[in-house]
């Protein structure tokens, strides 16, 4: 490689019923902690409007920079534990957007594959998370909503670069807060630093 690692985190800004998005405050957290194995690590940072329109901003800042690997953040506020998402589906539900707006098509992807999966292990992930004290457990069902959406998008994404693998992983951070009970943002921080190095070391791994 003849550039540095990049990493690109995604979160999203407020929707209905969630007037404070903490994906995106763990996510600006998650920048500023200092971990050593990330040294000379380039990492973005994409705050996603809760809008349906915003899948072709993802793809365009995908496309930009680039990155050797993805790791997107959202919530399910109704949740207790992180979960890991392990695929994401073809599909939508009609349900509003943060402007009021419903998905353009029941299809993300009219002559896409029904679902992509994600080449990250969700176990090894979700059991770290719980070595750290986190609550947490790997998950197959992204939701229909925008999670769901980006997290497809991004898969496809990878899908289609040629070379080395790009580590793609969707984390649903739980409760209104963003994480379990009892836990603190900082923990939950340090918690998906892990998360984060290990995208890192797939991505350097050899094809």
């Amino acid at each position: 490689m003849n550039r540095p690692l990049r990493i690109l985190v995604c979160a999203f800004g407020p929707f209905p019923g969630v007037p404070v998005n903490p994906s995106q405050q763990l996510a600006a957290d998650l920048l500023r902690l200092r971990r050593p194995a990330l040294c000379g690590t380039e990492i973005a940072l994409e705050v996603l409007p809760t809008r349906w329109d915003a899948l072709g901003r993802l793809d365009a800042r995908l496309h930009a920079f680039d990155p050797d690997a993805v790791l997107l953040l959202g919530v399910a506020a109704r949740r207790r534990r992180v979960s890991i998402e392990m695929l994401a589906v073809n599909a939508t539900r009609a349900a509003p957007d943060a402007a009021r707006r419903h998905p353009p098509a029941r299809r993300l992807a009219a002559d896409g594959p029904p679902l992509l999966r994600s080449h990250v292990p969700a176990g090894p992930q979700a059991n770290a998370l719980r070595r750290a004290g986190i609550a947490a457990l790997p998950s197959r069902d992204a939701g229909r909503y925008l999670c769901n959406a980006t997290y497809f998008h991004a898969l496809a994404w990878a899908a289609r670069q040629s070379g080395r693998p790009r580590p793609v992983l969707f984390v649903h951070l739980p409760r209104r807060e963003g994480r379990p009970a009892g836990v603190s943002r900082t923990r939950m921080g340090r918690g998906l630093s892990s998360i984060l190095l290990a995208l890192a070391a797939g991505a350097r791994r050899p094809v």
